[in-house]
């Protein structure tokens, strides 16, 4: 056997062709295998497109009220297009989209000037509520539910929106919101017990059982 036989044999290639003739070994450093395709963000309009309503949702859920909605959607989407070189592509968009949401809105709710009493906006915020959340609240009435969101600290409510409605991973929550991952579990932890807490509360104002 040649010395080019042998090298293609110890590297896992047929050395013998169709005719029985040794054939070359590969080049050193030549891969064998196809580039695999690296999946990529779509276009800004594309992405504005298809995931605007969702960003409008979250922000809603995250405690904006309806008059600022819009406007501060606008604005994650232009924090969107300045970060969009900092994609991972290994990420779920939606995650991603959800991080800067977070961040909008909770600088949104730090300025005084923008705090508002809940009182009035629960049968709007009922009447426009995703199906998702309706799923994940079952028995508790949806004004109930939103009122009790209202109610929890908005980094928790974060990561309970995120894995409770979105369906995130705790790993994938906690890379989205830059937050160590045994925080986001103990923020979901709090904020399921609060949740319950504050849903008891507003049935036993309401008289229900």
């Amino acid at each position: 056997m040649t010395e080019s036989a042998r090298s293609a044999q110890l590297q896992g290639v047929d050395p013998l062709d169709a005719t029985g003739r040794a054939l070359p070994a590969p080049e050193a450093g030549a891969s064998t295998c196809a580039p695999i395709a690296t999946p990529s963000l779509p276009d800004f309009r594309t992405l504005f497109a298809e995931h605007f309503a969702y960003v409008w949702h979250a922000l809603r859920r995250l405690g904006v009220p309806a008059r600022d909605l819009e406007d501060l959607a606008h604005d994650v989407f232009l924090e969107v297009h300045r970060g969009r070189d900092r994609y991972d592509p290994a990420r779920p968009i939606r995650a991603w989209l959800f991080g800067f949401a977070f961040r909008k809105a909770s600088h949104y709710r730090r300025r005084a000037s923008h705090r508002y009493e809940l009182q009035g906006e629960t049968d709007e915020r009922a009447e426009a509520a995703p199906t998702a959340l309706e799923r994940v609240i079952t028995t508790e009435a949806l004004g109930v539910a939103h009122a009790a969101l209202e109610a929890l600290d908005i980094d928790r409510r974060a990561v309970f929106l995120m894995h409770e409605v979105d369906g995130f991973s705790i790993p994938e929550v906690a890379e989205a919101l830059g937050i160590p991952l045994n925080t986001a579990y103990s923020r979901l932890r709090l904020a399921r017990r609060d949740f319950r807490k504050h849903a008891l509360r507003l049935r036993a104002r309401q008289g229900e059982p």
